[in-house]
């Protein structure tokens, strides 16, 4: 059995709480969306469910918050309620009514996603289902469904996003080299051949100030002669200050995009992006002799004369659509990325801390990071129909080819004095950089070829097969092998792996689905321990049980899922964080998992999840119990002006966290927004994060980083249409 009780009544709980959805009213499932949005018609999808409208740029208003289609779950048009996993999709609509601008700022409303260490702020990591991947890589992340997170890359952005899929399981079969808990696909904006422009500002607490520009249309033609070329741009700029001593940061975002219309059958398209932020490495606060409370939550310990750690990420995706008669599709996408980060920063050095007569001091340590990255990827993908034996397919056939090549150096000196927790003194002179922690090189070379199929066993019953087989070649140069600069080891690895999933999905009724699913995922591990160790490559293996309820209209659905996760060959960090050289044999974990997002009336939209997580006791950072509520209600006014007013709770239960650190306590916090279109133009916004000014934990590392939560934020925005 996949879940013994109690959990198993827990998980038949949810079942009966799932089909009462089902059951609900029709006035629900039929409920309109108030009058006066001022969005375009979505083309009708092929599945002929009516979806909710879609605008142009800006702010939406009365869109939707469930996704009946994600791209990245099957790299086809087939409808979530036949596939065979649970995928959680984040529309813009509940972006932009959550005021995320950030990735990380819509974690909390997606079942089994949490927050890991984010490097003092310098990049993302998050975690699906407890596994969150190599604390260098982070984790499994695609961009227009190609792997975008190899490399150093800032945080980011969601100016040019039009939406994030979560997809929960493995994906190996399809993308290679992953995590088994999950991946997230981000979907940038694409032009329109229909004009819109929107420019948006924001002003917020701790000085943040922000403004954006996302515009669209077509670039020429006329009545008589259509035009065949539309842009998007997006562009972005962001100073915000923080609750903390002496961290600010800057952020610029330029995201260009074209469609071209080469003829009736194919299609060019680009995708760029270019962002860089300047920021300090902030590791957070320490917690001396493993008790939490020591430092104060506003207290930098870092030094304020070191300057900025600069990322700056440039991005080109080329995509070439060309359809094969009414039925296939040839479609051909390469990538091209470059990354880099570099900057001073002063840190405390993990288990340094001792009682003083003032209270407690620490170690500090200095140093200057230099790292840069290349990412080079093609793919070439043969999509269509066709029907065998009174059966009807659904192929995917593909090949992939990448390259990556990574430099990082890091030197390092340390303070001859300790900083005091409770009164920090700055202006210490810097150490000399006298130690080289890291210098190496890390190069990559992999090729794979994957095939998918979707089989409609009849009407109620869908078959989702595929398999992806991966030869992956590595190397690796340490020229400061054992931290002796000049010493050297290189290790190589040549590893071969084949990734099946296969699934099945049963339809008693057009509005819910049954499934069963189970795949295998692997990660390379081209590094090495400090004996010069080097390790097997992470095998993982998912199986996923599940329910899905979809309203008539499309407006509203649910997901249960249930699921059992094994990874093998996971490597074990020391208290310094550096591969100890031990790999533990299997590590698993096993949760359940309830979402529901969508129109529940006329003028409320909501979005749910709870997720159970019982993890394995050597993967940390993870709660056993985590939840969120969202709801919008919108109206319209005499005169046509648009009223929402809506607000959430989110629920972190305790975690442990890695290398001696204490346990984090649970927390809740709430959230409030509230905006006013006063014309289809101008649109008026308040946000308050945080609403009950809560202290909380939100992440930790070791027992000297550990990121305090922010305290109540309020953030006012104008936005105007043109």
């Amino acid at each position: 059995m996949l879940f013994r009780s109690p959990r198993r009544r827990l998980a038949l709980g949810a079942v009966t709480a799932l089909l009462a959805v089902a059951s609900m009213p029709a006035a629900a499932q039929a409920a309109d969306s108030p009058s006066n949005a001022d969005t375009d018609t979505a083309a009708p999808t092929p599945s002929d469910r009516t979806l909710p409208t879609v605008q142009v740029v800006g702010r939406r208003q009365s869109g939707a918050y469930h996704e009946g289609h994600a791209a990245g779950a099957t790299k086809t048009d087939a409808p979530l309620l036949e596939v065979p996993q649970a995928v959680r999709v984040l529309p813009r609509q509940l972006l932009d009514d959550l005021s995320a601008l950030r990735v990380d700022d819509a974690l909390d409303f997606v079942a089994g996603a949490s927050r890991q260490n984010n490097f003092g702020g310098i990049w993302d990591n998050i975690a699906l289902r407890g596994f969150a991947g190599h604390g260098d890589s982070g984790m499994a992340l695609l961009r227009n469904g190609i792997s975008a997170n190899r490399g150093f890359n800032a945080p980011r952005d969601t100016a040019n996003v039009e939406r994030l899929e979560f997809l929960k399981g493995t994906m190996g079969a399809l993308y290679g080299s992953s995590e088994p808990g999950g991946t997230i696909n981000v979907v940038t904006k694409a032009p329109r051949f229909t004009a819109g422009h929107a420019v948006e500002a924001y002003f917020g607490s701790h000085d943040t100030r922000r403004i954006a520009l996302d515009s669209t249309g077509p670039l020429g033609g006329d009545a008589a002669q259509p035009a065949t070329l539309a842009y998007r741009l997006n562009v972005s700029a962001e100073e915000r200050g923080s609750f903390r001593d002496h961290v600010q940061s800057r952020r610029e975002l330029v995201a260009p995009a074209f469609t071209w219309k080469l003829g009736s059958d194919t299609t060019l398209g680009y995708d760029g992006e270019w962002l860089r932020q300047r920021a300090p490495l902030d590791r957070g606060v320490p917690a001396p002799g493993g008790q939490l409370g020591g430092a104060a939550a506003e207290r930098f310990y870092g030094e304020p004369a070191d300057g900025d750690i600069m990322v700056d990420n440039q991005t080109h995706q080329f995509f070439v659509d060309h359809a094969l008669g009414a039925d296939w599709t040839l479609r051909a996408a390469a990538q091209f990325k470059r990354g880099s980060l570099d900057g001073l920063a002063s840190e405390i050095t993990p288990g340094s801390c001792i009682a003083a007569g003032t209270g407690w001091e620490c170690r500090r340590r200095l140093r200057l990071r230099d790292f840069e990255s290349k990412d080079t990827t093609f793919q070439l993908e043969l999509a269509g129909k066709l029907h065998a034996g009174g059966v009807e397919h659904e192929l995917l056939a593909g090949i992939e080819t990448a390259r990556f090549d990574a430099e990082r150096r890091i030197l390092s000196g340390n303070y001859p004095a300790r900083i005091s927790l409770s009164n920090p003194v700055y202006g210490a002179a810097p150490p000399a950089l006298a130690a080289t922690v890291w210098d190496n090189t890390l190069g990559d070379r992999s090729h794979a070829v994957y095939l998918q199929d979707q089989v409609s066993l009849g009407g109620q019953w869908k078959l989702l097969a595929g398999v992806r087989h991966d030869r992956y070649r590595g190397r690796y140069d340490d020229r400061a092998f054992g931290f002796t600069a000049g010493s050297l080891l290189s290790t190589s690895q040549q590893v071969s792996a084949t990734s099946p999933r296969i699934g099945l999905t049963w339809l008693p009724t057009p509005e819910l689905a049954l499934y069963a699913s189970a795949g295998r995922s692997f990660r390379p591990q081209i590094i090495t321990s400090a004996s010069g160790q080097g390790f097997d490559p992470e095998v993982g293996a998912a199986k996923e049980l599940g329910a899905k309820w979809q309203s008539r209209d499309g407006r509203l659905g649910a997901t249960l899922s249930l699921y059992d996760i094994a990874k093998r060959h996971v490597v074990v960090y020391d208290d310094n964080g550096y591969p100890s050289g031990e790999q533990a044999g299997k590590v698993r974990n096993k949760g359940v998992e309830a979402e529901l997002a969508g129109w529940v009336a006329q003028g409320w939209r909501v979005a749910l999840a709870y997720t159970f997580l019982d993890a394995d006791p050597r993967i940390t950072n993870f709660a056993r119990h985590s939840g969120s509520v969202f709801v919008v209600h919108e109206r319209t006014l005499a005169g046509g002006a648009l009223v929402g007013l809506g607000g959430g709770m989110t629920h972190v239960g305790e975690r442990t966290v890695d290398l001696g650190a204490p346990l984090l306590p649970a927390y809740t916090t709430a959230k409030l927004t509230a905006y006013w279109r006063a014309t289809p133009q101008l649109r008026l916004s308040l946000d308050i994060d945080n609403l009950t000014d809560r202290g909380y934990y939100a992440s930790g590392y070791n027992n000297a980083w550990i990121t305090p939560g922010a305290p109540r934020t309020v953030t006012a925005g104008v936005q105007y249409k043109f």
